[in-house]
C-alpha cells in the first residue's frame, strides 16, 4: 500500500475526512488488478464485496506472532465485523476464539463449533433468553451492568467464570464513533466494578475476568498501550482490596486500519513488545504475573482486506456533480453514519489525474446515502468500476433493507486464486419471506 505519515493530530484519526486536500496522488494498493475483477464481474453482478483470503490470514498470524509472548495471549474476533462462516473458519484455524453479543450470533459460534471459553459474551441490554444461550454453551460471561447479575443468577445460576465491562468515566477519553466513556451506554463504573466483584465472590465465582472498550479505530499505539495499563492497575487494586486474584484482562478491541491514505497502520509488533514490558514491570513481581490478555481487535483484522466493488450507473450534474452507483449506504453505511472516509479507486484509471470533484451516492430517499463528499477522482463516466476500500469490517455487516434494497453477495479471494461464493446476494423473494400477503384482505 502507498502510504504517506499520519496526518491530523487526533490520537484516533477514524477516518473523518470528508474533503482530503491531496487525494488527487493518493493511492491504495489492491489485492487483484483489473483484468481478474472484471472477469469476476462477468460472472456475478455488482455491487459485491469481495475479500482477500491470504491477507486476512496473513494479518491474523501477525496478531499473534505480535503478542505471543503473552501469558495465555487470546484473539477473540468481534463476530460482528463480518459474520460469515468462510471468513470466521479462516480465523478458527488461525486460533481465534469469537466475541459474540446476541442470541443469533452465539447460535453462529455453535453452528462454527465454538463452545466454552472459545466464546467470549459480551453482555448489552440482554434478555435472560441470551444469557440462558450463552450459559447452555458455557461462554465467558461479560457483564456490562450490575442490575444483570440478578438476571443472570435467575436464568442460570452461579457461573464458573465471569467477566465485568469497566467503563472508566472521566478517567479515559473516547472517540467519535463509541463516544465519551461518561455518555456511553456500556460498562461500569468504578464504584459499581468493585461492589459487583465482591458480590460474586461471596457467591463462591472464583474466576474472574475484567474487560473495557473506550474507543475504536484507534491509530495511536499509546491510546492502547494506556488502558491496558489501566486494566492491570485495576486488577492490582482488585487483588489488594478484594483478595481477588484476576485471570485475565480484555482490552476489548480499538486498534483502527489506515482508512485514507495519507495514515499509517499501527506497528502491532512493537505494540506487543511495549505491552510485554508493561506486563513485566506491572505485574511481574505478584500473583498477577500469569495474567492472561485477551483482544477482540475485528476491524484490524479483516478490515483492510475487503472491498465493495461498485457500476457507475448516472452522472448527475446541477449545483455540483454526483456519480450514481449501484450500491448504497444499504450496503456500506459508515460513511453515512459516521462521516467516515473510505478510498475510492476508479479501476482502469488508477495513473489518470483526479482533477474532478464529486459525491459517489446511492439510490436511497435519503440525502446522506453517499459514499464520498467532494471527493477528487479521474473523469468519471457510466459504466466504470468503483472499489470502495478497507470494507472487510463493518461493511456488509451493517447492510439492512430500507428501501426494499437487497444485500449483496460476498466473495472470497482465494489463496489458491478460486473465487468463492460465500453468501449469495439476497432476492425479493427473501425480502417479502417475512411477510403475509395472502391474508390481506
Amino acid at each position: 500500500m502507498t502510504v504517506k505519515k499520519n496526518g491530523g493530530s487526533s490520537p484516533f484519526n477514524a477516518g473523518k475526512l470528508r474533503n482530503p486536500g491531496d487525494q488527487s496522488v493518493a493511492k491504495k494498493e489492491l489485492f487483484f488488478n483489473n483484468e481478474q475483477l472484471q472477469r469476476i464481474i462477468a460472472e456475478f453482478p455488482t455491487p459485491f464485496h469481495l475479500y482477500d483470503e491470504r491477507g486476512i490470514r496473513s494479518n491474523a498470524r501477525l496478531l499473534n506472532n505480535a503478542f505471543q509472548s503473552l501469558p495465555g495471549y487470546r484473539e477473540y474476533y468481534a463476530l460482528k465485523a463480518c459474520p460469515n462462516p468462510h471468513i470466521v473458519n479462516i480465523l478458527k484455524r488461525e486460533g481465534f476464539g469469537l466475541d459474540c453479543s446476541s442470541y443469533t450470533e452465539l447460535l453462529f459460534a455453535e453452528k462454527m463449533g465454538f463452545s466454552g471459553e472459545d466464546i467470549m459474551y459480551t453482555s448489552n441490554d440482554t434478555s435472560a433468553e441470551e444469557f440462558t444461550k450463552a450459559s447452555q454453551l458455557k461462554a465467558i460471561i461479560n457483564l456490562d451492568d450490575i442490575t444483570h447479575i440478578d438476571l443472570l443468577l435467575k436464568t442460570s445460576g452461579v457461573p464458573e467464570i465471569i467477566c465485568f465491562r469497566y467503563n472508566p468515566g472521566e478517567g479515559k477519553e473516547g472517540n467519535s464513533i463509541i463516544g465519551k466513556p461518561i455518555e456511553a451506554k456500556f460498562g461500569m463504573t468504578r464504584d459499581q466494578i468493585f461492589t459487583a466483584y465482591e458480590r460474586m465472590q461471596k457467591m463462591g465465582v472464583k474466576r474472574f475476568g475484567l474487560h473495557t472498550m473506550v474507543a475504536s479505530n484507534v491509530l495511536d499505539p499509546s491510546y492502547i498501550i494506556e488502558t491496558v495499563r489501566m486494566l492491570f492497575d485495576l486488577a492490582l487494586e482488585l487483588e489488594q482490596r478484594l483478595g481477588i486474584t484476576l485471570e485475565f484482562v480484555n482490552v476489548g478491541g480499538g486498534i483502527g486500519i489506515p482508512y485514507s491514505p495519507e495514515q499509517n497502520p499501527m506497528d502491532v509488533a512493537s505494540l506487543g513488545r511495549e505491552v510485554k514490558e508493561l506486563h513485566d514491570k506491572m505485574l511481574g513481581q505478584s500473583d498477577l504475573r500469569k495474567l492472561k490478555v485477551y483482544s477482540e481487535f475485528g476491524r484490524m483484522i479483516t478490515g483492510p482486506f475487503g472491498c465493495l466493488v461498485t457500476e457507475v450507473l448516472h452522472i448527475k450534474d446541477t449545483y455540483k456533480k454526483f456519480v450514481g452507483v449501484d450500491a448504497t449506504m444499504a450496503n456500506l453505511m459508515r460513511p453515512a453514519l459516521y462521516g467516515a472516509y473510505h478510498h475510492i479507486t476508479v479501476m482502469g484509471k488508477e495513473d489518470q489525474p483526479c482533477d474532478m470533484v464529486y459525491d459517489v451516492t446511492g439510490s436511497l430517499c435519503e440525502n446522506n446515502d453517499k459514499f464520498a463528499i467532494n471527493r477528487s477522482l479521474p473523469q468519471v463516466e457510466i459504466g466504470d468500476i468503483l472499489v470502495i476500500h478497507d470494507t472487510g469490517a463493518h461493511g456488509h455487516a451493517m447492510g439492512f433493507n430500507y428501501n426494499g434494497k437487497l444485500r449483496s453477495a460476498e466473495l472470497l479471494l482465494c489463496e489458491n486464486g478460486e473465487i468463492k461464493l460465500i453468501r449469495r446476494a439476497e432476492t425479493p423473494e427473501d425480502y417479502f419471506s417475512t411477510l403475509d400477503f395472502d391474508s390481506v384482505s
